[in-house]
């Protein structure tokens, strides 16, 4: 069971490989490094507006080549609370063509938010995210690890050694399936294709993450495929349970306690819908743990058990009827 079940994912991801850029076909970590002062780009860049800056990488004979780029920060909770600030990075086709990047004209770069010596721990974790996510939907966002040799530049320069890993754009994830990113949309969520709603969902359950909403767009790009299918893409981890970062805080309006408690915020389907996604996410229980152990390399031997128990505990809820009853279909919204 469990290696047709891998089967059928790999079928998955072979079947959009050849819509992938070359930078997200290979999964060994990139290594790059990156020179400019977060003060300035904080200050000086915004949504809009981006400042030039230079992207050194590993080439394929293992020495470092540079490609020009434009970055600016992005985010809200993130830029406010961060000594590191989310990116985004633009290239020009022009630059990029014959680099790994080519392909790519905006890519975002997820690095760690402070200093902490576990930085890079819930970093990795926010990867696993995504990881195990692709084992639940063709409906993803393609990742790559990079290792990061940062220089903060200042009246004194620091030396930063950083994990981060690039998120590959949302019109190439538009393009890979045909359709189109519906920007600044509001729709009611009943509105979205349902089962892929509801895997989205269930694992935001699984991850324990209350930090999205398909309405207003938070945390979740809009995929729209004619005719009128609206399907949900899920981005930004960094505040859920499985991740559990010192800085996450609680919405007290949602009732919870603390950010590793889950609560469903999905909306009601119908029975039939629901049963067969849950069905779906118990058939993919060893898939999803079997992504833990397949980058246990990131992670020290004691973080992993802690990790796999925590997914475990939500596979223990769908196995249960009445835990499921009380958890999901009683707990669902209306509006």
């Amino acid at each position: 069971m469990f290696t047709c079940l891998l089967g059928l994912i790999g079928n998955i991801l072979f079947a959009q490989n050849s819509d992938v850029t070359s930078l997200f076909k290979d999964e060994k970590p990139f290594d790059i490094k990156l020179k400019f002062s977060i003060k300035d780009i904080k200050k000086n860049t915004n949504d809009s507006v981006f400042m030039p800056s230079m992207l050194y990488y590993k080439n394929e004979t293992g020495k470092y080549d540079s490609i020009k780029i434009s970055i600016r920060v992005r985010g809200d909770y993130r830029l406010k609370t961060c000594y590191f600030p989310p990116l985004r990075i633009k290239i020009e086709k022009a630059a990029s063509k014959g680099t790994p990047f080519e392909g790519n004209k905006s890519l975002k770069l997820v690095i760690p938010c402070q200093t902490a010596e576990n930085k890079n721990y819930l970093l990795y974790k926010e990867y696993l995210c995504y990881q195990m996510y692709e084992a639940i939907t063709p409906y993803y966002f393609n990742t790559r690890l990079v290792n990061i040799e940062f220089v903060e530049t200042g009246k004194k320069e620091k030396n930063f050694q950083l994990a981060g890993f690039f998120i590959e754009d949302d019109d190439l994830v538009a393009d890979r399936h045909k359709g189109k990113i519906g920007e600044g949309m509001k729709i009611h969520p009943m509105m979205l294709q349902d089962t892929s709603a509801l895997r989205y969902e269930i694992y935001q359950y699984m991850v324990a993450n209350t930090d999205w909403s398909t309405t207003f767009q938070h945390n979740t790009k809009l995929l729209i495929k004619e005719p009128k299918k609206y399907i949900p893409l899920a981005y930004d981890f960094d505040l859920a349970g499985f991740v559990n970062p010192p800085y996450a805080v609680v919405d007290e309006t949602l009732g919870i306690e603390k950010v590793t408690d889950r609560l469903f915020r999905g909306f009601c389907r119908s029975p039939q819908i629901t049963q067969a996604v849950r069905a779906e996410f118990l058939s993919k229980e060893s898939v999803i743990l079997a992504v833990v152990d397949q980058h246990s390399s990131l992670f020290e031997p004691k973080q992993l058990e802690p990790m796999k128990k925590y997914l475990q505990e939500f596979f223990q809820t769908l196995k249960d009827d009445n835990r499921f009853k009380k958890n999901i279909t009683d707990n669902c919204r209306t509006k």
